[in-house]
């Protein structure tokens, strides 16, 4: 067998990628271990995996392929048994006139290209492929079809698809971990009479994703009810659960909803953010003016903060980098929540449970006989919580909580209709930030807008900058949008302010006097955004058509 590592060194060297000095240093690592020379240098962070096949390639005269940029169907994995895929590293990728795309890490093993050609039964055309997507490739398409679906063989080592529920176990698993590794907010199981939908959000928007068949959707909804240590035998009610999954060394807190319909138990699995991942409120991306206010009033001694915007908003991101920066041992910070989504150290998180009588009013009354210096509501739902709340933030302590409203000054009407005077509210109250999520645009693929009547519809004094759209490639998916950011809209109740509320003026009239001490509207930020080429300038657009008063939503629209 004609062994390919001699040469792929000779070019990393030749290529200046390599010195000779690093193929010293892999060769005694791959002695002591037993490992592979370029196993070795990947190990060492010598050169990338995806380096090596690029070299591979060059040398063999095949293809290098990204398989990040292909839909590989996972059912092509009933023509090469999982043994056989893992232990020669191959993956058939696609069928086309009689031939055999299949994917390699080594095409000069004939021996391997001669078994698989017989396996396959028809010519093999070899490619090169990324070892370590290759084999996320492999470990993924053999865990979401059942153990008949697959060839077995004689020589066929791992019994992972054969044994009890392994299988399942081994789907789950595999779900979970490519959502982690999508970035996926959320994780979509969904029944239908003949058919089981996958599908991840991923900043915002649902994508379809290959999964296992229909049969395996009862073991799946069992496997995640006894992760989340929830009653096997029920059928016909919600349920609701939470368990924690460590991928890759990192713990994964995963809430779980289970509903049933027609077809089964649907199953929606939200995907908590780690406390690790709560940065500074620089990292946020609020306007400087913003960033300064919020960084300001957090170090308030008393006083009310609220947060504003439609469920997924970032919302509870913005207030727990909040406490993120004021945590420390001098302290005492409580929450209540429903349900509790960020674990921050030193903190009291408190899971209100209204079956139980622990709703966030009688839980807020408690904490506060707890020498609390900051508290966050997670919701302000009802009248008595509103009031309590507020009282609170009158008597000595930092209240921090959300309202489900379109925008900021449309938090005085809330609170003004759970019954809060305006006295209070402009007592209490230190400013309401009022937000919303857009897409960023994928830097590597953004093109420049060239739509005319997008263009035409920015207000001519923010004309300015560069305004992108989304192409798409395969560093995002061919979504042409990569993460998120925010959009954001500051009231501040400033002594004009005050002065309105307290003789209940309507909401145009107390907008106006907050525009007039500085208050930028959200769709302007947004615009701004997209202007830098961060965001797109019809999702921009999109906000401020939605924010808009009706009388003039429809010439925008037009």
């Amino acid at each position: 067998m004609l062994d390919s590592r001699h040469f792929v060194v000779r070019t990393l060297l030749a290529d200046g990628l390599l010195q000779e000095s690093d193929v010293r240093r892999a060769t005694e690592h791959a002695v002591a271990s037993g490992a592979d020379l370029l196993d070795s240098l990947v190990s060492l962070g010598v050169v990338t995996s995806r380096r090596l096949a690029i070299a591979k390639a060059k040398i063999c005269e095949y293809p290098f392929v990204d398989l990040a940029h292909y839909e590989v169907d996972f059912r092509n994995s009933r023509f090469i048994p999982r043994g056989v895929a893992e232990r020669l590293s191959v993956f058939p990728l696609f069928c086309l006139n009689g031939a055999t795309t299949v994917a390699m890490l080594d095409p000069l093993n004939l021996q391997a290209v001669d078994q698989v050609r017989q396996l396959v039964k028809s010519e093999v055309d070899p490619v090169v492929a990324d070892a370590d997507q290759l084999r996320a490739l492999i470990a993924r398409a053999y865990s979401m079809v059942r153990s008949d679906d697959a060839p077995q063989s004689a020589d066929e080592n791992d019994q992972s698809l054969t044994t009890g529920d392994e299988p399942i176990v081994a789907a789950v698993n595999q779900i979970m971990a490519g959502a982690v590794e999508a970035g996926a907010s959320d994780v979509h199981i969904n029944p239908d009479e003949n058919d089981l939908f996958l599908r991840y959000r991923v900043d915002g928007v649902l994508r379809p994703q290959q999964g296992p068949p229909r049969a395996s959707h009862a073991g799946m909804v069992q496997r995640l009810k006894v992760l989340a240590k929830l009653d096997l035998a029920q059928t016909r009610k919600p349920q609701d659960g939470k368990f924690r999954l460590v991928h890759k060394g990192e713990p994964v807190d995963i809430r779980l909803s289970l509903l049933p319909t027609i077809h089964g138990e649907n199953v929606v699995m939200r995907l908590l953010r780690a406390a690790a991942k709560i940065g500074p409120i620089s990292s946020l991306g609020m306007p400087e003016e913003i960033t300064r206010w919020y960084e300001t009033a957090i170090q308030r001694p008393h006083g009310m903060i609220l947060v504003t915007g439609p469920t997924g908003s970032g919302k509870t991101t913005t207030l727990y980098t909040a406490l993120h920066h004021l945590n420390s041992p001098d302290i005492n910070i409580i929450t209540i929540e429903d349900p509790v989504e960020i674990r921050l150290s030193m903190v009291r998180q408190v899971q209100v449970a209204p079956e139980i009588g622990l709703t966030f009013a009688s839980a807020l009354r408690s904490v506060l006989r707890q020498d609390p210096d900051v508290v966050l509501v997670g919701e302000i739902r009802d009248d008595e919580t509103a009031k309590i709340a507020v009282q609170a933030a009158l008597t000595g302590h930092l209240v921090f909580s959300t309202l489900h409203t379109n925008d900021a000054v449309g938090a005085l009407a809330r609170l003004t209709d759970f019954g809060v005077p305006g006295f209070a509210i402009n007592n209490a109250l230190l400013g309401v930030l009022a937000q919303r999520l857009l897409r960023r645009l994928c830097p590597a693929c953004a093109i420049p807008e060239d739509d005319r009547l997008r263009l035409e519809a920015i207000p001519p004094a923010m004309c300015v900058g560069s305004f992108k759209k989304a192409c798409g490639c395969g560093a995002c998916a061919n979504t042409g949008y990569k993460g998120r950011l925010g959009a954001y809209e500051l009231f501040r109740v400033t002594p004009g302010v005050q002065g309105l509320i307290e003789r209940a003026a309507t909401r145009d009239l107390i907008e106006k006097a907050a525009r007039a001490d500085g208050m930028v509207l959200m769709w302007e930020d947004a615009i701004e955004k997209a202007s830098r080429g961060l965001a797109s300038l019809e999702e921009a657009l999109q906000l401020r058509i939605r924010d808009e008063p009706a009388s003039i939503r429809g010439r925008i629209a037009a």
